[in-house]
């Protein structure tokens, strides 16, 4: 809703007012400290309120995220909406209320009472929330290629490691450093895949991103590229890792609400995706499609894409690809047939054998997670361990998982065979993604602003980042 909540507020200026309530489904929602961090990421710009007890939920008797309530110039509550709007759905209402206001204007009793603001310390590194990190498998001369998110930054930074990997000289910035409709616009209606290439398209100095997420780096066929989860643009863009130059390779610039606009080929938020080269040597991406909670394949070759898993609703629910539910998936790797992936409003680590000749139907079961409102901080065994909001999913050459338990702060091993769950590192501030190679691990630790590594001894290090 936040894209939609600043058009209305370019359109309306200072006669429509904005007060967000923030009522927090998981625990670590409800610290303030948090929730001024998530509004210096998002780039809120209006007063927030932390609703930690859910008085004020109650008492607007909301029924869900978001619940959206229309107030006049008198302080009545006119409607409300349960779900997602555009800006022009409500524009319309919010134009009739400030035109009755004007005709009719009616003092308010009481005035205005100051609500006290917590801010966010100001940002003074390299990197600013990095959302996901990738690492690339090794050159010929042994050397690995590291690429970050710098997701608050609004670009891709891609660089080759040195010191063991506890520094990346960095080859390409990637990005302007502010997002696409903040340098060039909002998107015309009706946006198509070339108006977003016109407008974020090119050499990485002129490139932009809007909130740029998972990194995959390609193999085979694809191994002079490095592709990125655009999440804000609602795209798959792809570098040349020579030139640093950007593409578009699926998606419109604008997020998926309709299905003229599925048609046309747009996406909602893909947030993950990992390169998979099939049995005939062709390869594809697999995407976690966080907001419409599914999963799509997408050729690489010519772009087609489209969902493999979920689409049907949001929630847990295991069964054949077309029949299984997902929730906000957020992180995933692949081998091939097979991909594991994290369910982030379900506090979950799923699994699915991907459509095959031999079985079309595949299949999706559940690791660890019970349901959208089962979530903690708990070591055990399947459905008696906890995770809270995990966002990053790496997978080890031995099978194991290594889960980024974004609202625990802590990292956790899932061996898929036993369904163990077993925390391995507490003290990382919302990570968002991981990579490993070998049994060396980098961390995008988002809250914290930096990179982490962490070797096969134990030792942990921040990365440096230079060039």
């Amino acid at each position: 809703m936040l894209p939609q909540v600043r058009a209305l507020r370019a359109r309306f200026g200072d006669r429509l007012a904005v007060v967000g309530v923030h009522s927090g489904k998981f625990p670590a929602e409800r610290e303030t400290r948090r929730i001024a961090r998530a509004v210096e990421r998002l780039g809120v710009a209006y007063p927030v309120v932390n609703d930690r007890h859910f008085r004020v939920w109650r008492a607007w008797a909301a029924r869900g995220w978001p619940t959206l309530a229309l107030v006049d110039a008198r302080g009545y509550v006119v409607g409300t909406l349960l779900g997602e709007r555009t800006a022009d759905q409500l524009a319309p209402a919010v134009a009739r209320l400030i035109d009755e206001a004007a005709a009719a204007p009616t003092p308010v009793e009481g005035g205005a009472r100051p609500i006290a603001v917590v801010a966010a310390a100001p940002v003074a590194r390299p990197l600013r929330f990095p959302g996901k990190v990738a690492v690339s498998e090794p050159d010929a001369d042994g050397a690995r290629h590291l690429a970050i998110a710098d997701t608050g930054h609004h670009r891709v930074l891609v660089g080759r490691l040195h010191d063991g990997g506890r520094r990346l000289h960095v080859a390409h910035v990637v990005g302007r450093g502010r997002a696409t409709g903040d340098v060039h616009g909002p998107a015309p209606g009706g946006s198509t895949r070339a108006d977003l290439a016109a407008r974020a398209d090119g050499p990485p100095g002129a490139a932009t991103f809007d909130g740029p997420q998972g990194l995959a780096f390609g193999r085979g066929a694809d191994a002079g590229t490095l592709y990125v989860a655009d999440a804000g643009n609602h795209a798959v863009r792809a570098i040349d890792r020579a030139t640093g130059a950007v593409r578009t390779l699926v998606g419109t610039g604008a997020r998926r609400r309709t299905a003229a606009d599925r048609e046309a080929g747009a996406m909602a938020s893909p947030w993950e995706l990992a390169h998979v080269v099939g049995a005939a040597g062709r390869p594809s991406l697999v995407v976690a499609m966080a907001g419409t909670h599914e999963l799509w394949r997408v050729d690489t070759a010519t772009g087609a894409a489209g969902p493999i898993v979920g689409g049907r609703g949001e929630g847990l629910l295991d069964g054949t690809l077309a029949d299984a539910l997902l929730a906000q998936p957020m992180a995933l790797v692949a081998d091939g047939p097979r991909a594991w992936w994290v369910d982030a409003e379900a506090s979950a680590v799923r699994w699915a054998t991907l459509p095959t000749a031999a079985e079309p139907a595949g299949r999706v079961g559940t690791l660890v997670g019970t349901g959208l409102f089962d979530f903690g901080l708990r070591d055990g065994v399947g459905d008696g361990a906890r995770l809270q909001h995990p966002q990053g999913l790496a997978r080890l050459g031995d099978g194991r998982l290594l889960v980024a338990d974004t609202y625990n702060d802590a990292l956790r091993w899932v061996e898929p065979e036993t369904r163990r769950v077993t925390t391995v590192g507490e003290g990382v501030v919302e990570a968002g993604g991981v990579a490993v190679a070998g049994e060396e691990v980098w961390v995008a630790e988002t809250g914290g602003h930096r990179v982490r590594g962490r070797g096969a001894k134990g030792e942990e290090w921040e990365v440096e980042v230079s060039g």
